[in-house]
């Protein structure tokens, strides 16, 4: 049992040091340090460790924080999605659909008389027309699947 009280007495120093204690957890950690020599000896010898650490001068160039805000905002860039593309997408679906509502009855009449033409059945008109509307909007669609999955492949692998 006093193996797990020196456990948790390490666990909680360890934590105090870096992100700070409740108050039940401190004072039962002041507590135990009271009444351990031996968990108060190395809380000391911390202490004392931190304190000589402190006191090391650590030179960094003058320019540190600032590339480092550089290339925060960087990254943030190239993880953020693209509200430009994504303006641009929305413009050229809406002109394609336009165009497509616009133009369906001339493209109608090129069916028939290709149709007529060829003496092809009815039904294979109006597939070819569906089609002809249909493939190159799942095309697109299958485009931006795929952007979309080799951004998030990419992203997954930054560091």
């Amino acid at each position: 049992m006093s193996e797990n009280l020196h456990t948790r007495a390490q666990n909680l120093l360890a934590q105090l040091l870096v992100e700070g204690l409740g108050a039940a957890e401190q004072s039962w950690l002041d507590a135990h340090l009271h009444d351990c020599a031996a968990c108060a000896g190395e809380a000391a010898r911390t202490h004392g460790l931190l304190q000589a650490f402190r006191t090391v001068p650590v030179s960094v160039p003058r320019d540190l924080a600032a590339r480092t805000q550089l290339r925060v905002r960087l990254r943030a860039q190239q993880s953020a999605p693209s509200s430009t593309s994504n303006a641009l997408l929305w413009i050229v679906t809406t002109a394609s659909w336009l165009l497509g509502v616009f133009s369906a009855p001339l493209v109608w009449r090129g069916f028939a008389w290709v149709g007529t033409q060829l003496n092809l059945p009815k039904p294979v008109l109006e597939l070819g027309f569906v089609l002809w509307w249909t493939v190159p909007a799942l095309l697109a669609v299958a485009v931006v699947l795929h952007q979309r999955a080799a951004g998030s492949v990419t992203a997954g692998n930054r560091p």
